[in-house]
């Protein structure tokens, strides 16, 4: 049983004894893990938990009075698939054309062949920021400022890491299920309470082209009765293309109409077979594997088969996936996708550019 299979049981109200069982189980789990969170929550809000900045020194302090480096934090409050990885993506690519140094924390998830999933598309996608990887957000945070002389910091996946201080904290939401079934892990995919939006600055709701106007309409004042200081926007991932082995570009024209096998390793599975739909591909078959799934050989070979007896022409997984699998074979790709805004853009950069200017010594005030 993966992820997703056991997930599915945990909410639905299916009969049986080991149902039932996995469900009390989870229910205890859930209640113990809610007590914890708000415990820690509740430490750090009194201060009896302390968040540190950086000094442009690289020095931890909590002197909030002292000149420090701007940290600005994409994370959620649900387990994956959210689309943090393309916001920080976004983020670095709008900071960097305002000619500034960017650094990324992230903590990282280790695949098969030992290397990282998220920090490899991240390196790939911003080639000129470090890169830091340390679950430790804070000695990321020192070694950003000291070796790589960043003048912004983005920590990636840092909504619940408060031991470093955020100047923003933006939170990615998807629409097709924004809050996790309403449950704290493991009983739903909630990583902390719904009311803990209230420290977030702004909210981003991603996939916003996958629900009607109304639920959208819906989950944004949910999201304002929580926070009504919050900044809300709206957003979707844009594919752009497939890239196949060898990084050949298939632009999107050449999809349409192709039979492809579709298969990935994340939080949120039908939301990528979702957004193959809307290009008009012919999915003639899935395979759905664990978040941060670690792919064998004889993974690949069983993909291969189950792609050839659907007759599919190709087989298409996401970038994340790609990056952990053989490559072997012409016929399989990754689509390429991006953020894109749809409402709140410019609430969102003037969010930014408002925490960023004045903190970066040797910057013309006047950058943005």
């Amino acid at each position: 049983m993966n992820q997703h299979e056991l997930h599915n049981l945990l909410l639905s109200d299916k009969a049986g004894f080991v149902a039932a069982f996995l469900r009390l189980l989870a229910g205890i789990v859930s209640c113990a893990y809610s007590t914890v969170i708000q415990i820690r929550n509740f430490l750090y809000s009194r201060g009896l938990m302390k968040s540190f900045a950086v000094t442009q020194a690289g020095l931890k302090t909590t002197d909030r009075t002292q000149q420090t480096v701007p940290v600005i934090s994409i994370g959620n409050i649900t387990a994956g698939g959210t689309g943090k990885t393309p916001m920080v993506i976004w983020l670095c690519n709008f900071l960097q054309n305002k000619n500034l140094k960017c650094a990324i924390l992230t903590r990282g998830y280790k695949s098969a062949n030992g290397q990282n999933d998220e920090p490899a598309i991240l390196a790939n996608n911003c080639p000129d920021a470090a890169v830091i990887v340390n679950p430790d957000r804070l000695e990321g945070a020192i070694e950003a400022v000291k070796k790589h002389r960043a003048q912004v910091l983005i920590m990636d996946d840092g909504f619940q890491h408060r031991k470093l201080h955020r100047d923003i904290d933006i939170v990615t939401i998807d629409a097709t299920r924004p809050f996790g079934f309403g449950k704290m892990l493991p009983a739903g995919l909630l990583r902390e309470p719904i009311t803990s939006l209230r420290r977030a600055n702004a909210a981003i709701i991603t996939r916003s082209n996958l629900v009607s106007e109304n639920d959208l309409s819906d989950l944004a004042d949910k999201l304002k009765k929580i926070n009504p200081n919050m900044v809300i926007a709206k957003a979707v991932h844009s594919p752009l293309y497939a890239i196949s082995a060898g990084d050949k570009k298939i632009p999107l024209e050449l999809l349409k109409g192709k039979t492809v096998f579709a298969f990935c390793g994340i939080a949120n599975p039908e939301a990528f077979f979702a957004m193959l739909e809307t290009l008009s591909v012919k999915v003639v078959g899935t395979g759905i594997y664990d978040d941060h799934y670690c792919y064998t050989i004889e993974n690949v070979e069983q993909i291969q088969r189950q792609a050839k007896q659907a007759g599919a022409e190709m087989v298409i997984t996401t970038e994340k996936d790609f990056n952990k699998i053989s490559r072997t074979g012409g016929n399989l790709a990754y689509l390429a996708v991006k953020i894109r805004f749809m409402a709140g853009e410019e609430q969102i950069c003037g969010l930014i550019e408002g925490a960023v200017k004045g903190k970066i010594r040797g910057v013309n005030q006047r950058y943005v």
